[in-house]
């Protein structure tokens, strides 16, 4: 395998991800990471694993041991948020998508997740907690109603 083979197979992993082909994505970054591999690499590979394969605990294992090398790499964050969002687990996935908008900068695949998720509305009484009934059903209410946006 040239040097070059494993950089042209992780950009087209990437592409075929971005575009939603996470089986061909798969292909690309088992190959990459059987020939050596980079902790992006991994990381992709471990949200293609959880997506195709459904195999949450090895995608989360090579996730976190690609946060371990890079732990200022974005990309790390944003596939570990996906992760978590395959596995149901909403509010970790939000602190993962915060984490490496923190850590990394500005990523926009990590803000379009984001703004893909929404943003929750402020409880209607300001002084009782989110998750009191009274707020929690009023909330509803006032929704259906349409007097909420």
């Amino acid at each position: 395998m040239s040097s070059t083979e494993p950089e042209q197979l992780f950009a087209n992993g990437v592409k075929a991800a971005d575009k939603g082909n996470w089986v061909a994505a798969l292909a690309c970054f088992e190959k990459v990471v059987k020939s050596g591999g980079n902790p992006a690499g991994s990381s992709y590979l471990a949200v293609c694993i959880a997506r195709e394969r459904g195999q949450f605990n090895k995608a989360d294992m090579l996730c976190k041991e690609a946060l371990d090398i890079e732990p200022e790499n974005p990309v790390h964050y944003l596939n570990l948020g996906r992760i978590f969002l395959l596995q149901g687990r909403k509010k970790e996935a939000i602190q993962a998508f915060r984490e490496g908008l923190r850590r990394g900068g500005v990523e926009q695949r990590i803000i379009e997740e984001l703004n893909r998720l929404g943003t929750r509305k402020g409880p209607v009484i300001s002084f009782l907690k989110r998750d009191n009934p009274i707020n929690k059903y009023l909330g509803i209410l006032l929704t259906k109603l349409r007097l909420r946006k």
